[in-house]
């Protein structure tokens, strides 16, 4: 069975566990990493290449719209 792969891109760790517990419910998906900024998020995106990736919109950092934006304009992605 193939499954889902998902990244969870939030500054919040609880909010972050609690995505992930709800999505591992669901025998589809998988998460595949989890990041705390938007720069963190944008490297394990190009690394890990999930299908779905989850993105808080208030990040340090780079928001949610710029990782966005680049992850969006990667080639690769």
């Amino acid at each position: 069975m193939n499954r889902v792969t998902v990244l969870i891109i939030d500054d919040h760790p609880l909010f972050r566990r609690g995505i992930r517990w709800s999505i591992e419910e669901d025998p589809g998906l998988r998460v595949v990493g989890e990041a705390a900024d938007g720069e963190e998020g944008i490297q394990l995106a190009e690394s890990l290449n999930p299908d779905i990736v989850l993105l808080d919109l208030n990040l340090p950092g780079l928001n949610g719209l710029e990782v966005f934006d680049r992850l969006q304009a990667d080639p690769e992605l």
